[in-house]
């Protein structure tokens, strides 16, 4: 199986994330057998929102980091959930609306590179599956630093490269013979071949920090997760 190993423009990844908003949820748990849950409760966990709080999640897709802050910032705080994708954000907002116990979130379409946003404005922040996304790391850490106020923390979920090369060889089965196949009986084999070249260019744990720091965070750690095919970078500002 052969994948494009040019980076891919922003308009393009745009396409891709209105393609695959349909079937995104399913594809989520199909994938990653309903982890990708757990690991997004660990990246709420760590980054500590408070009753209260004005929270931002960057690359919000369906919403679901974006309503677990909200339900961690009630009943007096706010969520603002923000994608460049229309029709990702259209099922955020129908998920929330469906909800029995409504919750404070505001849907924001944009772009991470240049947040609509004051300085100093959120308490706290997530994003998840965004960061290797963006096709400017360093740029999208900056707008992260700028709009969160002094002592907020990031918590900055996604897939990884691990550094074993027995858990890169069975990540690299795992794409091959589930992610693409699955893909491919949706209907998405072309917009799910991105996921192994995206990987390979994207900085691993140790690299994020120093990018973190260098964009002005002060207090920077990686966790690697799922024996480092996943990770969650932590940041305070």
């Amino acid at each position: 199986m052969t994948f494009p190993t040019s980076a891919p423009q922003s308009a393009d990844i745009q396409a891709i994330f209105n393609q695959i908003a349909p079937v995104y949820d399913q594809l989520n748990d199909a994938l990653s057998l309903g982890l990708h849950r757990v690991w997004k409760h660990m990246a709420v966990s760590w980054c500590n929102p408070q009753p209260g709080d004005q929270g931002l999640d960057v690359c919000c897709g369906s919403g679901d980091l974006a309503q677990l802050l909200a339900q961690r910032v009630a009943p007096t705080g706010q969520v603002t959930g923000l994608d460049f994708s229309a029709a990702q954000l259209a099922i955020a907002h129908q998920r929330t609306t469906q909800r029995v116990q409504p919750l404070s979130v505001k849907w924001v379409e944009g772009d991470a590179l240049a947040l609509p946003f004051e300085a100093n404005q959120f308490d706290v922040a997530t994003m998840g599956y965004g960061l290797r996304n963006v096709v400017d790391i360093p740029a999208s850490l900056r707008e992260l630093h700028r709009v969160l106020k002094p002592g907020a923390t990031i918590a900055i979920l996604d897939f990884h490269r691990p550094d074993s090369p027995p858990m890169q060889a069975f990540q690299q089965w795992y794409l091959e013979h589930l992610v693409i196949p699955t893909a491919e009986r949706f209907g998405l084999k072309d917009q799910y071949a991105y996921l192994v070249p995206s990987l390979e260019r994207f900085p691993n744990g140790r690299s994020q920090v120093h990018l973190a720091k260098a964009a002005g965070f002060q207090a920077v750690t990686h966790y690697a997760i799922a024996s480092g095919m996943m990770g969650v970078l932590v940041a305070r500002k």
